[in-house]
């Protein structure tokens, strides 16, 4: 009876192999070698991908901020791995660090409807023309993204609910903002932008995320279907 050790990859069971793998338990079920097997693709006629890369790591003592120490010319000693190869690893460490640094940025917290005036006036200021945008929150209302979701003219742009909700799914959103501006100054709400948010807060409703507020903002003031408890 063979042991996967005496194959090649290509003749492995197909759940054995790093990438099949990946695709049929998930990116948890791979070991760190598998991972960096991954990104370097191949080894050599002697030796797998994964025995290579179970090699790379033992000479950084199996520890991955060793690994990322290793410089091109270091991992260009290691037999099998081209600059190429080298890169492709470089470059996986130095994005997980960029990810690991990008944890420790605070994302902004929404808990007014002043907060999130004064976080979009930088792209809402100085409009000639009106811009809808929504802003997508997580459960502790942090900001997770703003969106623009359409623009029109000085007296109106067309919004597509389906558009809205589409977006705050992609990026697993928890509750949503919805804002846009009045070029000619006027802060209150016109029948269409009532009837428009009611029409979104419905469908936030159907999937069970809420609509929180509707700014209508201007460049020195602003209106909130919340604080006038209209939403």
């Amino acid at each position: 009876m063979y042991s996967s050790e005496n194959l090649s990859i290509k003749q492995w069971a197909e759940e054995d192999r790093p990438r099949e793998k990946l695709i049929i338990k998930g990116k948890a079920s791979l070991s760190e070698a598998e991972l960096i097997a991954i990104l370097i693709g191949s080894g050599t006629p002697k030796i797998s991908a994964v025995d290579l890369a179970k090699t790379i790591l033992a000479a950084a003592r199996n520890d991955l901020n060793e690994l990322a120490k290793l410089s091109l010319t270091d991992l260009k000693k290691f037999n099998g791995i081209g600059e190429a190869k080298a890169i492709a690893i470089i470059s996986a460490l130095e994005l997980g660090r960029r990810r690991k640094e990008a944890e420790f940025v605070k994302k902004p917290k929404v808990t007014s409807s002043l907060d999130a005036y004064q976080y979009l006036k930088p792209s809402l200021m100085d409009l000639d023309h009106e811009q809808f945008w929504v802003l997508y929150l997580n459960r502790a209302n942090q900001i997770i993204k703003p969106e623009m979701i359409s623009a029109g003219g000085v007296s109106g742009t067309v919004v597509d609910a389906k558009l809205v909700f589409k977006k705050a799914l992609d990026v697993l959103a928890s509750n949503v903002i919805l804002a846009h501006n009045h070029p000619s100054g006027n802060i209150q709400p016109s029948t269409q932008d009532i009837q428009l948010t009611k029409k979104i807060k419905a469908a936030g409703q159907t999937l069970d995320i809420p609509v929180l507020d509707h700014i209508i903002f201007t460049d020195d003031k602003y209106f909130s279907f919340a604080d006038e408890s209209m939403i």
